[in-house]
């Protein structure tokens, strides 16, 4: 196949439905709303048994997994490639919970591979919007200890040892694997996260199913995953600005950039030996590359640029806002 067929991709959604969602995920991504529970959307996935598929193009059809085979370092980049193998290392989301998801950790590659031979899972969340009382948790608000932890679970006072945050749109939090958190009701959030499926539950309210049960925990699986560090603030702080790259994260797993823009941006990528992946949170705006291939692209859409593309030009429709995420 001909290489020069590699092109700015975009892919079906992978609407997940889930009891705590709710509504707003489709009309968000432009879709004629439903009446069902939509918690999450899976906008670009390589966890096996859900592979991203394209949706545009001469590639439409083929899903990520054929993409890695047929395109690997032209795909991802080579440095990618060597850490990373076959796998596509990052999974991007928007989450839109109207009830409150259970209090969990996620272990780090080092326990990951041990446990589930997978990747550990490091991430992080933009608020795209919340209701007036939204709320999330990140970290202690107390110094813990696996022996307090354990007692807490036990006691039922673990939300007593966390730290609550009411948010608003466009606060952002980075959760390195083993920082406890809980993604709370009213809050509508874009996630990057590493490439796993690995999560530990470590409190979920008490909640019961129809038939009474109450669902599984992980508490002695949690306890070696949480770090235990305390930190005086959990929550991500940056000064926005609008037509510059406005750094959020920088992690060995990802980096994020936030683009406010209101005229045309080139973004050079010839030294970047990695894809960079493009979120549309308001707005739209106009992707081209320099093979000239150009596509619109509108709120709630991502597009995975090639790491074969150099370079990048971004021309906002109006004004939009994009998070752009890579791998360093």
């Amino acid at each position: 196949m001909d290489q020069q067929q590699l092109y700015p991709l975009t892919f079906e959604p992978m609407l997940k439905e889930i009891i705590w969602g709710g509504q707003d995920i489709r009309p968000f991504k432009g879709l004629t709303p439903d009446d069902r529970t939509i918690g999450e959307s899976w906008e670009i996935s390589h966890v096996p048994d859900n592979y991203s598929v394209v949706d545009a193009g001469p590639l439409k059809g083929k899903n990520l997994d054929e993409l890695m085979s047929l395109y690997g370092d032209q795909l991802v980049g080579r440095s990618v490639r060597e850490r990373f193998g076959d796998r596509f290392p990052l999974l991007i989301k928007f989450i839109d919970a109207q009830a409150n998801l259970s209090i969990q950790v996620h272990p780090d590659d080092t326990l990951g591979m041990q446990r589930h031979n997978s990747f550990g899972k490091t991430e992080m969340w933009y608020v795209v919007k919340a209701s007036p009382e939204a709320m999330l948790y990140s970290g202690f608000a107390k110094q813990s200890s696996p022996e307090d932890y354990v007692r807490r679970i036990q006691e039922g006072t673990i939300m007593d040892a966390l730290q609550p945050y009411q948010v608003k749109a466009g606060d952002v939090f980075f959760l390195p694997a083993g920082r406890v958190h809980a993604i709370g009701a009213g809050c509508f959030v874009a996630e990057i996260q590493q490439t796993s499926n690995v999560t530990y539950r470590i409190y979920d309210y008490d909640r019961t199913d129809a038939q009474g049960n109450r669902r599984e925990l992980h508490t002695d699986l949690a306890k070696d995953a949480i770090d235990y560090t305390l930190h005086e603030d959990y929550r991500t702080s940056y000064t926005p600005a609008q037509d510059e790259v406005v750094p959020l994260v920088q992690c060995r797993y990802f980096e994020t950039n936030l683009l406010e823009l209101t005229k045309p941006l080139e973004r050079d990528f010839a030294h970047l030996d990695s894809f960079v992946i493009y979120i549309c949170m308001q707005g739209q705006f106009t992707l081209a590359d320099d093979r000239g291939y150009s596509l619109s692209l509108k709120q709630g859409q991502s597009v995975l640029v090639p790491a074969s593309a150099r370079q990048i030009t971004l021309r906002p429709e109006g004004e939009c806002k994009l998070m752009e995420t890579f791998v360093p």
